[in-house]
């Protein structure tokens, strides 16, 4: 009988022992006590959930399939243009010669050429147009005052002039809660990762 005591025993001590091996994860998180129960409060990411509105024709269907394609294929250039703007002023910031400006956009102007020429003269009339308002959209200013500014005044005049001629605008701005509202949104998906 007193065999079977210490066995008892001893088992019931060893076996708090060997659970206690078992350490388990435990996250803290912050509680809020509400009509006496405890709710966990915890603090998770903003998620944006974007979806496409009904079409209400296979027309409208159509000019939104193309849409997407067309800012897909575009919003990229822009954002280098963005990228490569920032880039540039960086650098004029610390020319104050003329000479040394002209020259440095010169150059940057060979480099875009080298690296973009192609790829733009590809563009269709309606990409052209997006990409307009994509620079916008990424500097803050049209594309004729970006010309004006790195350029010269001279040179805007004369693109736009030339823009004109093919029915674009340099000088159009980007509405991204007015006529881009599609585009906006297509370029929030595309940021989302969700196209």
């Amino acid at each position: 009988m007193i065999r079977l005591l210490l066995i008892t025993l001893f088992i019931a001590i060893l076996l708090p022992l060997g659970a206690q091996e078992e350490k388990k994860e435990r996250i803290v998180v912050n509680a809020r006590i509400l009509d006496g129960d405890t709710i966990p409060v915890i603090a998770l990411q903003e998620l944006r959930v974007y979806a496409f509105r009904p079409y209400k024709s296979k027309k409208e269907a159509r000019r939104m399939t193309k849409l997407i394609r067309n800012v897909k294929i575009v919003y990229p250039y822009a954002k280098i243009a963005g990228i490569k703007l920032r880039e540039y002023e960086e650098i004029l910031a610390g020319v104050e010669d003329k000479k040394t400006r002209k020259k440095i956009m010169k150059q940057a102007e060979k480099e875009i050429e080298e690296e973009f020429g192609d790829d733009l003269r590809d563009f269709t009339f309606s990409q052209g147009k997006i990409l307009i308002k994509l620079v916008y959209r990424e500097t803050g200013a049209s594309s004729y005052e970006l010309v004006a500014e790195l350029r010269g005044k001279f040179r805007a005049f004369f693109w736009q002039a030339f823009a004109r001629i093919f029915g674009f605008n340099l000088k159009n701005g980007y509405d991204p809660k007015g006529e881009d509202a599609d585009i906006e949104f297509i370029v929030q998906m595309i940021e989302a990762g969700q196209l």
